[in-house]
């Protein structure tokens, strides 16, 4: 702070420089005024003006200390009082300018709650068409175009859902109930939802549950398990995907194999960022890159730890290792 204030008074302290040495230079060429004298008027100066200037210091940059000081998000309670006219200025401004920006964050709060109120609402009539839809497409005779509209449908309702539950994760603890969930009445559902898929694709399920129950949100899991059976899916072909649960000193764990092309392992530490579909996987250009995205953000709210295995050619594992009961009965708490 003392560079800049120095800084800020160099033309006064070099304009009492320059009055010393004109004092000096008139001593010197004046011979009828002592020499000593005009010297020791300098020294008097010089000694004066330093205990001025570091009086003056303390005292003006006391407001402007506290000012950087606060921490970025400050409040105008935390502005320092001011003592002179030019502080009252400043403290004047800050407060009117921090004001005007509340208030248009303020609006922006509100359009943006009116925005996700509104494409809240939009998908809940979309889903009234989109059913309509489904039992159209279920009363086609022929198989074949009955299952490449059942595909295309399936696309139009993952997207949707994944929507959907977007704009909600940013208030899911308000949205978590944590109970005792049935994991394979969770599974069979979202298996049974993807059915006309997989016989597309060929592909069937090879379950094996040591424990059919995990104390969770069954709603939010639902959600994470159909993002890695839709990705499980999307990725192979011909083959069986082989889930497994275990448990093991109170620890459960779920995982979903598929026998597909597999990630590569550049791929590995970024397969939860948002919006990345892979370098290898671009020919996919139905990938959003959302849903293990917002898989992961689920998982972390509800204590899931995962951890991926992944072969380029031969597959990828995904593994959903639940906290202990007694961890989520204290969020469940909260």
């Amino acid at each position: 702070m003392i560079g800049f204030f120095l800084k800020e008074r160099a033309s006064w302290i070099l304009f009492f420089v320059f009055l010393q040495l004109l004092v000096l230079t008139m001593g010197y060429l004046d011979t009828s005024i002592p020499f000593l004298s005009t010297v020791y008027i300098t020294f008097i100066s010089c000694l004066s003006f330093v205990i001025f200037i570091t009086i003056r210091y303390g005292k003006e940059t006391r407001f402007y200390k506290h000012l950087q000081s606060l921490e970025p998000s400050f409040d105008l309670t935390a502005i320092p009082e001011a003592n002179s006219p030019f502080e009252a200025i400043t403290s004047e401004r800050i407060s009117e300018q921090v004001q005007v920006f509340k208030n248009q964050l303020d609006e922006l709060q509100i359009s943006l709650e009116q925005e996700k109120d509104d494409m809240l609402n939009w998908i809940h009539e979309v889903k009234t068409p989109l059913t309509t839809l489904q039992l159209m497409i279920e009363r086609t005779k022929d198989p074949v175009l009955r299952s490449q509209l059942m595909y295309e449908w399936l696309r139009i309702h993952l997207l949707l859902d994944q929507q959907l539950h977007q704009k909600r994760i940013p208030f899911i603890q308000n949205d978590l109930y944590i109970e005792k969930t049935n994991v394979q009445k969770l599974l069979f559902q979202e298996i049974k939802s993807l059915r006309q898929w997989c016989m597309q694709k060929r592909i069937g399920f090879d379950i094996s549950l040591e424990t059919e129950e995990v104390l969770t949100d069954a709603k939010w899991l639902g959600f994470i398990i159909r993002q890695l059976l839709t990705n499980a899916v999307k990725y192979s072909e011909n083959s069986d995907i082989h889930i497994r649960g275990t448990s093991k000193e109170g620890i459960t764990t779920l995982s979903i194999k598929d026998f597909g092309q597999g990630i590569a392992p550049r791929d590995l530490s970024r397969i939860f960022d948002k919006g990345f579909t892979g370098t290898a996987n671009h020919q996919h250009h139905a990938a959003t890159g959302m849903g293990l995205y917002l898989a992961d953000e689920v998982a972390k709210s509800l204590l899931i730890t995962f951890k991926v295995e992944s072969t380029v050619g031969e597959g990828t594992r995904f593994s959903l290792i639940f906290a202990k009961e007694n961890e989520l009965i204290r969020i469940a708490r909260m």
